[in-house]
């Protein structure tokens, strides 16, 4: 399932940044709270994470290009959280003899 990522809120009375880079490419499994991008505001330059895990489907603009606080900078196939977990039995692999 596609999931629209947004940027977040970054900071008090910031309304837009600039995309500084992109920390992950089109195909990339990421996690949630992993950084996927830098943006420049005129107070800071901040790291934006995930808010979920998933397979990064579409980078939606290029550095240099000025994003608005709650628009669309990335789609996720959430889909992919289902290949990335484990079950509890695997953990436990050390018996005393």
């Amino acid at each position: 399932m596609a999931i629209d990522i947004k940027l977040p809120e970054l900071g008090e009375g910031v309304t837009e940044g600039e995309l500084v880079k992109w920390t992950v490419k089109v195909g990339d499994v990421i996690k949630a709270d992993q950084t996927v991008a830098e943006i420049m505001t005129d107070k800071a330059t901040v790291e934006v994470p995930s808010p979920i895990a998933g397979t990064v489907k579409e980078l939606k603009f290029k550095p240099g290009q000025i994003i608005k606080v709650e628009s669309t900078i990335l789609m996720l196939d959430a889909a992919a959280n289902a290949t990335a977990s484990s079950t509890p039995n695997d953990q436990k692999t050390d018996a005393p003899a």
